[in-house]
């Protein structure tokens, strides 16, 4: 089933961030999905945030009963996670009966405290990693994805993957279209390459290179329609393909590569959900030998053929935002 209906899980201690992406991502525009969202606690009244600020909160767990997708939100107070058995058990009858659960940062220690993530891979963020390794060693923790995507139990890394997170529910469920409109006015990445590694003590690059860097992703998503070699892209940045390789891994957290590959499929996407020209046809405009290439790619890194890509979401063609 399609997300409509959203409740987010506000525990005590609730990051304050996390209530800004839930309200981001999800509040209601002209022209998208008209997404219902609550937000509830354990029982309605004051919830504390990670701030010291009181938050009045309306509804209760009741309201988990009736979302598409019910969101955990991370907190301070994560260590807590098993003392809430009440909370388990909403979040159990919620899968149960086929919603998504989905949680990040130290959100993931509630949905382990629930028994949901018991013999499957996880994340959270970096720093928290081992912690919950040793406190549910029937969850095998990987510390290095923006998310990991188990069709209805969703767990994301760090505070600011929260967006990632809730960006591809929406790209999952209502196309690429629906979630790079949401990106757009939110100004952040439809979808991000690369996992938490990039964000662990990494060097900043110099403003220059990051001006240099800018303007040269900006020219190559205007060459998808051909085959641009890192040489071309480096030399446009006036670097060696060593330097250029490094620096770019450095600002993006990936390679030019895999880069270049997430824009050609992202635009095929695109193309797929709002025009009618054939596989063969679109391949040409991002940059693939043929239709037969484009395929196995969409397929192997998107997880399903064009073909029943375009069936699930060419009828789904939102207004622009902004």
């Amino acid at each position: 089933m399609a997300i409509r209906r959203v409740a987010a899980y506000a525990p005590p201690g609730v990051a304050h961030m996390a209530l800004g992406v839930l309200s981001g991502v999800f509040r209601r525009r002209p022209g998208l999905p008209p997404f219902e969202l609550v937000l509830c606690a354990r029982r309605p009244g004051p919830v504390r945030t990670d701030l010291r600020l009181p938050m009045h909160v309306e509804a209760g767990l009741d309201a988990l009963d009736g979302a598409d997708l019910v969101l955990v939100l991370p907190t301070l107070d994560f260590r807590e996670a098993e003392e809430h058995e009440d909370v388990h058990a909403a979040l159990r009858r919620a899968h149960a009966r086929g919603a998504v659960v989905a949680t990040f940062c130290t959100g993931t220690f509630m949905m382990a405290a629930a028994g949901l993530l018991d013999g499957l891979t996880a994340t959270t963020h970096w720093a928290f990693a081992d912690e919950l390794a040793a406190r549910y060693p029937r969850v095998t923790v990987n510390p290095e994805p923006l998310y990991i995507d188990h069709g209805n139990l969703v767990t994301g890394s760090g505070a600011a993957s929260g967006t990632d997170v809730a960006l591809h529910l929406v790209r999952r469920d209502h196309g690429a279209t629906t979630a790079n409109a949401i990106a757009r006015d939110l100004v952040t990445p439809p979808h991000r390459e690369g996992g938490q590694r990039q964000f662990i003590t990494t060097p900043v690059p110099a403003a220059r290179d990051d001006e240099a860097l800018s303007a040269v992703l900006a020219w190559a998503r205007g060459q998808l329609h051909r085959r641009v070699s890192v040489d071309e892209l480096a030399a446009r940045c006036l670097m060696s393909r060593r330097t250029f390789t490094r620096r770019f891994r450095a600002a993006t957290g990936t390679t030019p590569h895999a880069w270049l590959r997430a824009q050609r499929l992202a635009r095929a996407a695109e193309l797929l959900e709002t025009t009618d020209l054939t596989v063969e046809q679109i391949a040409a405009q991002v940059g693939y030998a043929g239709g037969a290439e484009l395929r196995e790619q969409f397929t192997r890194y998107r997880g399903l053929p064009p073909s029943r890509y375009r069936s699930a979401f060419s009828a789904r063609r939102p207004a622009a935002v902004g």
